[in-house]
């Protein structure tokens, strides 16, 4: 164990952050270097079992191992404690206060040292779930301006979607784009639900992880095959959003990423009080359904499913 960072709290309390460092057998010193990092949000939970997964297999197979891996489980240990998705007590995202400063108050602090411990990694895989309300498939986000450098890399991570976002859509106050910024090639890997466990999901990443690792020279054991992953371009792909006209229960009639037609029954919003329909939903489009609500429970304008739809000119 790595400590990253640290700050005193009350009570002879101290906030610290922690990394697993694994170094090959024989090293040179002159290896690449991959982060996996995860807990930035304290109700995101399923980088948890990427770290604890990778970190077995990896030692159980060290002799496989030709570069340096550093394992962050927890970036937020504040929040993962508490079930919290910000910062307790600051009720701050710690995901929009990056690159942070050295000389700021505590989180600025702390964000500044994660930065300055990732910076000059090969690869930074950057872990995050859902939230409570949604199931998403394991997807790459990935900034536009980054695209040449990086979804060659994201189509190594044995993932079902990289979805290539605009500009403008991508903070720039993030932990991914600070890193970039600074020439650390960054993934931001989205998967499963918040608060729960995936393992399949975790499992498939793992995959990734290794299969992105013997490509980069830095893991000569053996990996499962990799999926190809649908990469979804602005000008190639529209995103339909299917939103709650009503508030109620949702009963989702689909399974989870699947392929619909126009006109497909998605799900129902139902009123248990009355035994009431309320909202029949039904597919906009022809798509693959790539997130589905999770939380029964919605409001009018919730969200209740993201529908990828490919261009019929392409």
């Amino acid at each position: 164990m790595i400590k990253v960072a640290s700050v005193n709290l009350p009570v002879d309390e101290e906030l610290t952050i922690k990394k697993e460092r694994i170094v090959p057998i024989n090293s040179t010193g002159k290896e690449k270097r991959i982060s996996i990092v995860t807990g930035t949000h304290g109700d995101e939970l399923e980088g948890q079992y990427v770290c604890y997964e990778l970190n077995r297999r990896i030692k159980k197979n060290i002799e496989c191992l030709k570069g340096i891996v550093d394992i962050y489980p927890a970036l937020n240990p504040l929040g993962i404690d508490s079930i919290t998705r910000g910062i307790p007590a600051f009720d701050l995202d710690m995901n929009r206060i990056f690159p942070g400063s050295e000389n700021g108050i505590m989180a600025d602090y702390l964000a500044h040292k994660i930065v300055e411990d990732i910076k000059g990694s090969a690869l930074c895989v950057d872990i995050h779930a859902s939230n409570i309300f949604l199931m998403e498939i394991p997807q790459i986000r990935i900034n536009e301006i980054t695209k040449e450098e990086l979804v060659p890399l994201a189509k190594m991570m044995n993932v079902d979607f990289v979805w290539v976002h605009c500009a403008a859509t991508v903070l720039e106050s993030t932990l991914a784009y600070s890193l970039n910024d600074v020439g650390t090639p960054t993934l931001v890997v989205e998967m499963g639900v918040g608060m729960r466990i995936t393992k399949n999901y975790g499992d498939q990443l793992v995959d990734g992880i290794l299969n992105t690792m013997k490509e980069m020279g830095m893991w000569t054991g053996e990996v499962n095959s990799v999926r190809e992953p649908i990469i979804s371009y602005d000008e190639d792909f529209e995103v339909n959003f299917i939103n709650a006209s009503s508030a109620g229960v949702f009963i989702p009639a689909t399974k989870h990423w699947v392929n619909l037609n126009k006109g497909d029954h998605v799900g129902d919003i139902v009123d248990p009080l009355t035994g009431e329909v309320l909202d029949e939903i039904h597919s906009p489009c022809s798509g693959i359904l790539f997130t589905l609500r999770e939380y029964p429970v919605c409001d009018e304008g919730s969200l209740i499913a993201r529908i990828l739809e490919r261009d019929e000119k392409i």
